[in-house]
């Protein structure tokens, strides 16, 4: 037991920050694509781009550049995370209700009201839906982060302990790895319902109000 609490911290610390700056990066870039036809233009196919780099390639330069410390593991974390939000979040501006934006354009609604009071609110449920994907891949990109090197983490217990097969270790570790992602999603669906409720006062699958 000690020894998976001593190992968790460092991976749950670079899990959520991690997670943290890729939402903010996300949220900043999706929103940059949104305001302008021509910045889209030029991001887009990056991020596309950005996909088909293996982060497992990538992890071992970042290594080198910043060193062993927890720098290049959150680095990791938030390039796994980046995409999903990101993407999620700009496909829910483009679907926002046209008839609603006219509506605002057509009572003298300004560039920035019209993206405060609809654009983004109604993109929100796409927003969180990329967030939850996220929160599922941040603690695995911890683990996977980890066993490019480091003293302490899930992802070196689960090496050492793979290597020396001691098998029970490896599955509790597994066990513990699942856990923490399936607690980070739940926390993001917590938020999300706090932020818009709305959303899941649809019609249930037997078309009643929920």
């Amino acid at each position: 037991r000690e020894l998976i609490i001593y190992h968790s911290k460092p991976t749950i610390i670079e899990a959520i920050a991690g997670l943290s700056i890729a939402a903010l990066f996300g949220v900043g870039i999706s929103t940059a694509m949104q305001w302008s036809a021509r910045l889209e233009k030029i991001i887009y196919p990056f991020l596309i781009l950005s996909q088909t780099v293996p982060f497992i390639v990538l992890a071992p330069l970042l290594t080198v550049w910043f060193g062993f410390g927890i720098m290049p593991k959150i680095i990791v974390i938030a390039l796994v995370c980046f995409f999903p939000i990101t993407i999620n979040l700009f496909d829910g501006f483009r679907s926002v209700d046209h008839d609603m934006k006219r509506f605002m354009i057509s009572i003298g609604a300004t560039k920035w009201q019209l993206f405060k009071f609809v654009t983004f609110p109604a993109s929100l449920p796409s927003f969180f839906s990329g967030l939850k994907v996220a929160a599922a891949y941040c603690v695995l990109g911890a683990v996977v982060a980890e066993w490019i090197g480091t003293d302490r983490g899930l992802g070196i217990l689960l090496i050492r302990s793979a290597k020396s097969y001691l098998i029970d270790r490896v599955f509790a570790t597994i066990f513990i790895i699942t856990l923490f992602s399936v607690i980070v999603v739940v926390i993001v669906e917590g938020i999300a319902r706090i932020f818009i409720p709305w959303h899941f006062y649809k019609n249930n699958s037997n078309g009643r109000v929920s």
